[in-house]
């Protein structure tokens, strides 16, 4: 029998999966009962979102499944004519309570994801050339962003999406009012992204690396995109994940105002503020349900994005 040599024995590569498992991130991630159960929820809201058509019983926007007889049944009551029971009740127009905040979250999701990639791309685009450029480039940048600041976000994404629907023809409204939505919170969130991008490039962009880039030829765009970009992307992602919670915060306030979602596609504000008009008169389910399903959401994410700060902050490790 001839022994092998242990070092002509194949040794097999850990896989992604196994190495991302073993990390202090992970590790940290298992130790953390706030992030696993918030993790937990914004997933199940998320799942339940993507398939809505799925899981959902009953098409919230097919008129044909609709029935008025149907109207303000209490959560638990049984359908009058298939006999199929209503979870969480019915509105007004007898539409399946749970099916419409299934389908809802798919407008707040849609949009506050849109929102918050809209303005980290404007953000870190404009914090690079403020940070890498200087100059009056950096001045007027950073000017136009401490201007914003003085003035409530919500305040100027109303302003923006009333400027932008007033100029968008009248046949095309309801069609464009969810991208008008997405472009208005973004322009109001850019700031943040840009104020700390600009802040890590200033720093990044005088260290040894960068120099060396320039030495041997480099662009500045390939220097910013190549070299700085993945350097300062960490707190950008922190910034990201709870800005998420804030834009479909900012969603639903806008959408509870009427400037926000149209009702042909309502989202969870859009059912808030139909549930609110029937608060008082004993319809409770209405508004609860969504508005209990927008706050898990909304705190979901934030905590998340809490511990997710914490996580990447090399001095708290």
């Amino acid at each position: 029998m001839v022994d092998t040599p242990l070092h002509d024995v194949p040794v097999k590569d850990p896989s992604r999966l196994s190495l991302a498992l073993q990390s202090d991130f992970f590790y940290q991630f298992k130790r953390s009962p706030v992030a696993v159960v918030s993790f937990a929820v914004t997933m199940i809201l998320v799942l339940g979102a993507v398939f809505a058509p799925l899981i959902a019983p009953y098409d919230p926007f097919d008129p044909a499944s609709l029935n008025l007889m149907n109207g303000f049944s209490a959560p638990m009551t049984p359908n009058a004519f298939t006999g199929e029971t209503f979870w969480l009740g019915t509105d007004d127009q007898g539409r399946d309570v749970f099916s419409t905040i299934l389908y809802g979250m798919r407008i707040s999701l849609f949009v506050g994801a849109a929102a918050v990639a809209f303005a980290m791309v404007l953000g870190i685009t404009l914090g690079l050339l403020a940070g890498y450029v200087g100059g009056w480039t950096e001045t007027i940048i950073m000017r136009v962003a401490d201007v914003q600041l003085t003035f409530p976000a919500i305040l100027v994404a109303m302003l923006i999406f009333g400027v932008a629907k007033g100029v968008t023809p009248v046949e095309y409204r309801d069609q464009m009012a969810i991208w008008v939505l997405i472009i208005a919170i973004g322009l109001s969130d850019w700031v943040q992204f840009a104020r700390v991008v600009r802040g890590a490039t200033l720093v990044e962009k005088n260290k040894e690396y960068v120099q060396a880039a320039r030495l041997i030829g480099r662009t500045s765009p390939a220097i910013m995109l190549r070299h700085i970009l993945p350097n300062v992307l960490s707190p950008v992602l922190v910034i990201a994940t709870i800005s998420l919670a804030l834009a479909i915060i900012a969603e639903a306030t806008l959408s509870f105002l009427g400037v926000g979602a149209p009702p042909t596609q309502p989202s969870l504000g859009t059912l808030i503020r139909i549930g609110q008009g029937f608060l008082f008169s004993g319809e409770w389910w209405i508004l609860l349900f969504p508005a209990v399903t927008l706050l898990a959401l909304a705190l979901s994410v934030n905590l998340l994005g809490d511990w997710l700060r914490d996580a990447l902050n090399p001095r708290l490790r």
